[in-house]
């Protein structure tokens, strides 16, 4: 019997440089590189996971870098924005911090409640720093101060070209409408961090996927049981599912929903950290054994990384 989806897993953005893309999110934001891979579908490809200290569902981010990707354009059907959850009291603290590293910041405006800090990273994604209450315990090593360090993922925001039907989705995967706020009207997943999706009532150009969109929002399911029986849902409701597949990190599908934003619904288990030292996630390229026998070529033609430059205590 199917249940209720458990909030957003991961985010997963297209970026253009692996490095600025580390010294962004590790050395800025003060997220942990909890693994650096490839990308299944394209072993010459990297794949970046930030997060807490285990990368734990609701706070991972992940990228692909794609060093001849042209620049995304902001529009419809797209997730427009990723939000993360900052402490209330330390929007004065990101303020200075961000500029500080030469990024720009908009001033703060108020929404639901929260105060939101507008910014961008050094391709273009769309990021929001929320003010809010998260159960998620920062990473310990982090460049930024505990008491003012990121708590995980706040939500998305998307822009649909068929709201009706997208709102309709979101009901389906256990969103529940929880307020309007002028175009904003916001659905909300039980639980206690990464459970809000913004769909935005207003029309948009049509967008183009590249460097700074983010491709992909992902939401948690329990089990791989679950996911077949999604599928068997989303085929016979004539949407474009993708079969389940062994993401070895956890087991997912892909379900292009008719708004056009593609959804992923991704396995909690068995986590960022199998097959992993804790101590060393993400110091080292890992990849799955069906992959190992060609580490030296694929490690030939990846961007190159240095995990050393950029780094800062604070």
């Amino acid at each position: 019997m199917l249940t209720d989806t458990a909030g957003i897993h991961h985010i997963t953005g297209i970026v253009r440089n692996a490095q600025q893309n580390v010294e962004f999110y590790r050395d800025v934001l003060g997220l942990r590189l909890v693994k650096q891979t490839v990308n299944f579908n394209e072993k010459f490809t990297r794949h970046l996971f930030y997060g807490d200290e285990t990368g734990s569902p609701g706070t991972a981010l992940t990228f692909f870098p794609y060093p001849a990707a042209n620049d995304g354009r902001p529009g419809t059907p797209q997730i427009s924005t990723a939000s993360l959850v900052i402490p209330p009291d330390s929007v004065t603290y990101w303020q200075d911090r961000l500029a500080e590293h030469g990024v720009t910041v908009e001033a703060p405006v108020e929404r639901f409640d929260e105060t939101v800090l507008r910014v961008a990273d050094p391709d273009g994604t769309q990021l929001e720093l929320v003010t809010g209450v998260s159960a998620v315990k920062p990473w310990e090593d982090s460049t930024v101060p505990e008491q003012h360090a990121i708590r995980g993922i706040h939500g998305v925001t998307l822009l649909s070209v068929n709201r009706y039907v997208t709102a309709s989705v979101l009901e389906t995967l256990g969103f529940d409408l929880t307020a309007q706020e002028d175009d904003r009207v916001r659905y909300e997943a039980p639980g206690e961090h990464a459970t809000v999706i913004d769909l935005l009532d207003r029309d948009a150009e049509f967008g183009r996927e590249g460097a700074g969109s983010i491709h992909h929002v992902a939401v948690s399911v329990p089990d791989v049981d679950q996911l077949y029986e999604w599928h068997d849902l989303f085929r016979e409701r004539d949407y474009d599912v993708s079969r389940v597949k062994d993401r070895h990190f956890f087991h997912s599908l892909y379900v292009r929903e008719p708004g056009g934003i593609l959804f992923e619904l991704a396995t909690e288990q068995p986590g960022l950290t199998a097959d992993s030292d804790l101590d060393t996630l993400g110091q080292t390229l890992y990849l799955p054994p069906w992959l190992e026998t060609d580490r030296e070529m694929i490690e030939n033609q990846l961007q190159p990384l240095d995990l050393s430059a950029g780094q800062e205590s604070t």
